[in-house]
Formats: C-alpha cells, sequence, structure tokens
C-alpha cells in the first residue's frame, strides 16, 4: 500500500510538472526542504531508512537546479523575517538538515560549503554527547540479519519470521510505528531488550552515526551555518507529559547555548508530523523562548504572517523516488492546497 501510494504521488507530481502549472501557479513566499541523511547509495534490497537519504551528488544537482531556478538561499532568521514581512520579488528556499549525523560532516559539508549555501542544522543534544540511542538504526540491523525476530511487545512474547526484503521492509514499518506509539522509557526498554537478545551495540551504533561535539564546532564557526535544537533525547513529544515534553524543549536549547556560546532560536519538532506533537508544543516551543519551530508537516510557508513561525511546514525529501522536476513542482507550492494559519497544528 505505501509503495502504490508512493507511486501515485510520483505520478501526480511528474503530470503537475508536465502541464506547465509550477511555473504557472506558484504560492507562497518559499520552501523549507528537510533532509536526513547525504551518502552514497548502499548495497541490498533491505535498506527502510532509504527515503531518508539522499547521494552528495544529488545534493549538488538540487542547489545548482535551485540556483538556476532563482531562488533565494536563507538561513532560519531570514525565514522568520519573511514570513512576517510583504512578499517579495524573488522566493525562498531554506536547507535543512536533520538529526546531526556523523554523514552531514562527511558528505554533505563539503558540497554546502564549495556552493557556500546558508544551511541549518537541529542537534539533538544527546547524540553528541554519545547517550543518544538511534533506536531505528538497531531496528534496522536486527531485522536485516535475522531471518527469525522475537520480542516482548507489552506482555507478550511476538514471533516474526521474515525471509525476503518485502517482508523484511513490512516487519520494519510495523515495528517502527509500534515503538514511535510508546512513551520514550518503553522505548527505550523495548530496543534494548531486542538489541540484547540479537547482540545489536545500540550505544555504539548511535555513537558511530552521530557527530561529536568537536565536529559540530567547525560547523558552528561557519557563518553561514545556524544551529537549532531538536531537545535533548529526540522524543515523540505527543506520547510524553507535558512538564516532561517542555524539559525536552528547554533543556535541549540550554545545553545547545552552553555548548556554542550563542542564542539558540530554532527547533525541529522530534519525527515532526501529525501524530509526534500536539498543539500544547506549538506553544510551548513560544514559551521556550523559540522563534521558529519547524514540522515535518508539507507544505510552503506564506508571508505577511499567514504561516505559524512555531508550526512552520518544511518539504522532506524522499530519495527514493523524487526528481529534480518532482522538487521543481514541490517547491512552487503548486502541489500543496491552500492551508489556513497553523496555531492549531498538531491537533
Amino acid at each position: 500500500m505505501a509503495s502504490d501510494d508512493r507511486w501515485l504521488e510520483r505520478l501526480r507530481l511528474e503530470l503537475t510538472w508536465f502541464t506547465g502549472q509550477a511555473a504557472l501557479r506558484s504560492r507562497g513566499a518559499g520552501a523549507i526542504l528537510r533532509f536526513a541523511h547525504v551518502r552514497s547509495r548502499r548495497r541490498g534490497g533491505f535498506q527502510p531508512l532509504r527515503e531518508n537519504e539522499i547521494t552528495p551528488h544529488f545534493l549538488d544537482r538540487a542547489i545548482r537546479a535551485l540556483k538556476r531556478w532563482n531562488y533565494d538561499f536563507v538561513g532560519m532568521d531570514e525565514v522568520c523575517r519573511r514570513a512576517v514581512t510583504l512578499s517579495e520579488q524573488r522566493r525562498f528556499v531554506a536547507l535543512t538538515f536533520d538529526g546531526a549525523g556523523k554523514d552531514l560532516i562527511d558528505f554533505a559539508y563539503p558540497v554546502l560549503a564549495r556552493h557556500a549555501v546558508p544551511f541549518t542544522i537541529y542537534v539533538p543534544t544527546a547524540f553528541p554527547d554519545g547517550v543518544g540511542e538511534a533506536w531505528w538504526l538497531g531496528l534496522e540491523q536486527v531485522i536485516a540479519r535475522e531471518s527469525r525476530v522475537s520480542l516482548l511487545m507489552g506482555e507478550k512474547e511476538q514471533r516474526f519470521t521474515v525471509t525476503g526484503n518485502a517482508e523484511k521492509q513490512a516487519l520494519f514499518s510495523f515495528l517502527e510505528a509500534w515503538l514511535r506509539s510508546l512513551p520514550p522509557a518503553d522505548v527505550s526498554a523495548a530496543i534494548a531488550d531486542l538489541c540484547t537478545r540479537y547482540r545489536v551495540d545500540l550505544a555504539a551504533l548511535s555513537r558511530e552515526a552521530s557527530m561529536n561535539w568537536e565536529d559540530l564546532a567547525r560547523l558552528s564557526a561557519d557563518p553561514l551555518v545556524t544551529i537549532g535544537s531538536a531537545t535533548v533525547n529526540y522524543p515523540v513529544l505527543a506520547n510524553m507529559k507535558d512538564a516532561a515534553a517542555l524539559r525536552e524543549m528547554t533543556m535541549g536549547k540550554a545545553v545547545a547555548e552552553a555548548a556554542f556560546d550563542r542564542d539558540i532560536r530554532h527547533l525541529a519538532f522530534p519525527f515532526g508530523d501529525r501524530a509526534s506533537f500536539r498543539r500544547s508544543h506549538v506553544i510551548m516551543a513560544e514559551e521556550a523562548g523559540f522563534a521558529s519551530a519547524v514540522t515535518t508537516i508539507p507544505g510552503v510557508v506564506d508571508a505577511e504572517g499567514r504561516t505559524n513561525l512555531r508550526a512552520l511546514p518544511r518539504i522532506s525529501w524522499d530519495g527514493r523516488v523524487r526528481s529534480l522536476r518532482m522538487m521543481r513542482v514541490l517547491v512552487s507550492g503548486v502541489a500543496f492546497a491552500p492551508v489556513k494559519p497553523t496555531g492549531t497544528a498538531g491537533t
């Protein structure tokens, strides 16, 4: 079903391109693009996280194309300014990267620096500290290695037999959705149980995949780089009590400010879809002192205050199927129906 949905989306976007609507009906002041990982293609049919990956070559091509299309590359401070002022003649694009993965400095930064374009990194501070849990990597490794997987779900032992890539993908999607439905303490307990059973070192996996503070200090010295916060532990805020969610926001901000000796003005809601945060978290972001908070709800940013700065839409890039033609349609805004101000986002 998910693959059918992706195919239909691709068909719709391609048809939009060929009918020329992107050139005729651009809307909004600009767009925020979201990327997670930039690295070379990996071999193997089972790659459940491939949707979050692009290659350095594609990043280079995308930046060149956006320049040809006359977009202004801006940081998040400028996004906030343009979102509350009158529309400008040229539209903007903001490049954002979630998770502070090691591949960002190894593969993405050389491309971004060569093009001299601004970008924003959202850092969950437990990960450069070496204590963050990238549970999705542990889940991926267990399923990739095993044909029989058992784990405790609630109070019941569940067993799965997965022999082919399609079955493995289905199991990953099922367990990922289940883990994202749990409170953070239960996620930690469940993934620890799974990784212990199958001798996967989740702590080492998480550390290897993440930048450390030295890496981040190198990036933060670049005036084109904006450092934002993605809380401390990157939890699903909707599964937490309000006091704990606010603590994640404020502590992530405080740790990053101490590490970089600057104000941290911008937040990314972890995961960022409609199920992962509530309206109360939009209000908390303002209370915590953030000038903006980004989601992964698709859309473009309007001018003149029509888009809530603490619930900004982003276009998450799917590395499996999307092309530069699709990018031009998406950043134009024509692919998205007009939306009301997002003060109730996440409800």
